[in-house]
């Protein structure tokens, strides 16, 4: 029964022969007395900043705002797509589909096609072929694959002639105008 005794007073002697030491062990730097409650603030301003800023929906739907969602789809429709143009424009549509174009969709060149379907007349889409235009995609460019797109030096190329249409018709480009 002694030895717990004995192991007590020595360990009690030892903390209060070392308490000193022990503390000038534990103490902190006088730089971390300010960084660690800095620290402390900036957590808590992020954490209140993340609460405000976050919409409620984040997450709902993996890493993604789910409420946008409904909010796309409640924005108004600008591209048609080539079915909508093909239904009226159905001899540009059969031409295009064995051209050099096809796989563009018309609304690539011509611009978004909504309000030209609510009203045709009041609504004319644009009808591209100036060389600046055209050079956007046809101009000679290096990181461009040749296989793929046809290029040409548009600064050279039939210069009597001011724009691309007045000799090649885009919706078949093989087919040169007279």
């Amino acid at each position: 029964m002694k030895t717990p005794d004995i192991c007590g007073r020595m360990l009690s002697n030892f903390f209060e022969i070392h308490w000193e030491n022990i503390i000038k062990l534990i103490a902190m730097p006088p730089q971390l007395k300010t960084l660690i409650p800095l620290f402390a603030v900036f957590i808590i301003l992020f954490l209140v900043a993340r609460h405000f800023l976050i919409p409620e929906s984040f997450g709902d739907i993996d890493h993604y705002r789910a409420n946008s969602i409904n909010e796309i789809a409640a924005a108004p429709v600008h591209y048609v797509g080539n079915s909508v143009c093909i239904d009226c424009h159905d001899t540009e549509g059969a031409l295009l589909e064995s051209d050099a174009h096809a796989g563009l969709s018309c609304e690539t060149c011509h611009g978004p096609g909504y309000l030209h379907i609510e009203d045709a007349e009041a609504n004319v889409l644009a009808k591209p072929g100036t060389r600046k235009f055209c050079g956007q995609c046809h101009a000679i460019n290096p990181a461009r694959k040749l296989e793929v797109i046809n290029q040409i030096d548009i600064d050279t190329h039939n210069m009597e002639r001011e724009n691309c249409i007045d000799c090649h018709n885009p919706h078949a480009v093989w087919e040169l105008k007279e």
